[in-house]
Parts: structure tokens; sequence; C-alpha cells
């Protein structure tokens, strides 16, 4: 494989010598990131019900407020209360920790087993080029770029098409989107 120079006339070659292994490589992996990131939103749907659990969130979110306003203004009445339902809102946690937990092993697992995969079918080679330079941090195009960045570039690209495709919210924790 050529690489370009600055000093190069035949520039051009270098460019679609990728047209060998480099493009499948480089769309594998962006085939691989991307089913890797359905994967994941369909698992964290499979443990976490959204709707459940933010509103679940909202719940802990006023019981906690109130529990600080009780404390605050030295209310034994309200603090009486608030105490009854700390059983539950314990649960509650229990069960939104319990998801999360789930879900981000299953993930990690998923994800440990592809990236030793990719890893071992890659390793250190370049599988793409950068068509333009990075300021500061690059040498004159084409820029080769290894697995590592390759498929970091194509997991926050897929990940954020899936959970657009899907409705998802990306976060832990957050607010499930809704359609208006």
């Amino acid at each position: 494989m050529k690489i370009c120079t600055l000093d190069s006339e035949n520039c051009s070659e270098a460019r679609f010598t990728m047209a060998g292994g480099e493009w499948v490589s480089a769309l594998s992996i962006l085939g691989v990131s991307f089913m890797m990131s359905l994967a994941t939103t369909l698992l964290n749907r499979k443990f976490q019900n959204q709707e459940k659990t933010a509103g679940w969130q909202d719940e802990i979110k006023r019981w906690n407020a109130d529990m600080a306003r009780a404390k605050k203004a030295g209310d034994k009445k309200l603090m009486a209360k608030l105490k009854k339902q700390e059983k539950r809102i314990s649960q509650m946690q229990s069960q939104i920790s319990k998801g999360q937990m789930f879900s981000m092993l299953s993930n990690m697992g998923l994800f440990i087993v592809m990236w030793q995969l990719l890893g071992f079918l890659y390793g250190a080679s370049s599988v793409a080029y950068l068509p333009f330079a990075l300021p500061f941090l690059t040498e004159p195009p084409p820029v080769p770029m290894s697995f590592f960045y390759w498929y970091i570039f194509c997991s926050m690209l897929s990940s954020s098409l899936v959970s657009r495709i899907l409705g998802v919210s990306m976060g832990v924790g957050m607010q499930p989107e809704t359609t208006r």
C-alpha cells in the first residue's frame, strides 16, 4: 500500500488501494458496531422498563424532597408519614439498580467478547483513512486510522442512529423521550 506524501505524484493511487481489504474491514467494523448498538439498546429495553423507571425516579425524587423539607422544618408528623413509605422507596431504588446492573453486565460481556474477536482479527492495522488532516494532531491526508479509533467513531455514530430510530434515550437513568 502506498502512503501519500506532499511530494508524491501518484497520490490518487493510494486512495484507491483501500478498495481491497481496508474497505471490507472498515465496513465490517461499522456493521459490527451497528449490531452491537442494536443489541445493547434491546438489552437495555429488556432489563429496564423506561416508563416505569422514570415514574419511580420521579416518586423517589419527590420523596427525597419531602424528607429534606420535613427535616429542615422539623415536622415530626410528615417525617412519620414519610418513614412509613421508606421501605417501598428502598424497594423501588433496588429494582432500578437491579435493572441497571443486569443491563450493564450483559452489555459489558457482549462488548468484551466482540472487542476481543475484532482485536484479534484487526489488531493495530489500519482499517480506514481520514480524507482530511486534524490540525496539530495528524500528518497530511490520507490519515490511517487503527481499528481502535475507527471502532470508537463507528460506535458513536451507530449508537446515535439506533437510539434515534428506536426512540430511546442514550443515557442511563434518563427520562424516556416523548414524541410530539
